[in-house]
């Protein structure tokens, strides 16, 4: 490819072929291409490929409705690009996917603050298309083109597909809702205060358990990889919230990527059930005072109350 910036042809934004605008950013030339060819192939206009100094320079005048940001390795000027971009789609309410690899997760993750970006770590072409059908639903706002009738049924499929597991996301409860992620206080933390019906009293919150006990309750589920295929028990959401109890008594900060691997689950994976616990109400983000470009996660209040019951009641039975 003779040019390392490639601007592709406008076309009629509500005319017969409307297209979904795309804007691709990645320092390596060949990734560029390989993104634009793969959106352009699933029926997106790809608006701009640049690479990641062109966002620095000012010459990106607009975003499409999708960004891809490929950035697999977080250098010191790097950081000023991660932290303008997120702003930028925060403002331009467009979606971002941001692809990078293990290594740079903590960095990438500290400066994607405001976007509510996808972050896809070590990402297949799989992963990567999936990601934009996440974005498209995510954005009822945008059209669809015109397509051949093999096209349309072909990208009807893989959007009912897409849709429906983002339909699960969606779908999980609300923190105060019924559900999985029930936060309500139980029938027996309330009780008569004075002898009446009328009179309520919270129950003091016990205690939450030993963070031994707990260590302990983690390593006998990681034991179990060792005879059978982990993905017979993969329960992420469960993991990080045994990992996030034990450090929230330990006073011990959990960033990113220590979660992640806690999960038990590839990264990427992780990072959508960080982002729907955080949604839930279950984790926060909590934001490193002396580097604001470190980020943690940890435990809500409501999620560490509900925790500290659930030991409570159980605790006699752990043996």
């Amino acid at each position: 490819m003779a040019h390392a910036d490639l601007v592709y042809p406008s076309r009629e934004a509500d005319g017969p072929g409307a297209l979904y605008s795309l804007t691709v950013f990645s320092d390596c030339e060949l990734t560029r291409a390989r993104l634009a060819e793969d959106a352009a192939a699933a029926g997106l206009h790809v608006r701009q490929s640049y690479p990641l100094e062109h966002l620095l320079t000012g010459s990106v005048l607009s975003l499409g409705d999708i960004v891809i940001l490929d950035c697999p390795e977080v250098r010191g000027d790097t950081i000023g690009v991660l932290l303008r971009v997120d702003a930028r789609v925060a403002q331009a309410g467009s979606q971002m996917i941001v692809l990078t690899r293990m290594d740079a997760l903590e960095d990438i993750y500290a400066c994607m603050g405001q976007a509510d970006a996808q972050i896809l770590v070590d990402a297949t072409r799989g992963e990567r298309v999936l990601a934009v059908g996440r974005a498209l639903t995510r954005n009822r706002g945008m059209r669809v083109r015109e397509l051949s009738a093999d096209d349309r049924v072909t990208l009807m499929r893989l959007t009912e597909q897409v849709e429906d597991i983002a339909r699960r996301l969606e779908d999980f409860p609300r923190a105060g809702s019924d559900g999985i992620f029930r936060f309500e206080s139980s029938r027996r933390e309330f009780g008569p205060a004075d002898g009446t019906q009328d009179g309520r009293l919270r129950a003091a919150r016990p205690p939450l358990p030993d963070p031994r006990l707990v260590r302990k309750i983690i390593a006998r589920r990681q034991k179990r990889r060792d005879y059978f295929d982990g993905a017979l028990f993969a329960d992420p959401a469960w993991d990080m919230l045994l990992d996030l109890t034990a450090a929230r008594v330990e006073h011990r900060r959990v960033s990113v990527t220590s979660l992640c691997i806690a999960s038990g689950v590839p990264a990427t994976t992780a990072l959508r059930w960080i982002s729907q616990l955080v949604e839930a109400g279950l984790f926060e983000r909590v934001e490193d005072e002396a580097d604001r470009r470190r980020a943690f996660i940890g435990l809500t209040d409501a999620a560490a109350d509900a925790m500290a019951r659930y030991f409570a009641e159980i605790g006699g039975e752990l043996g």
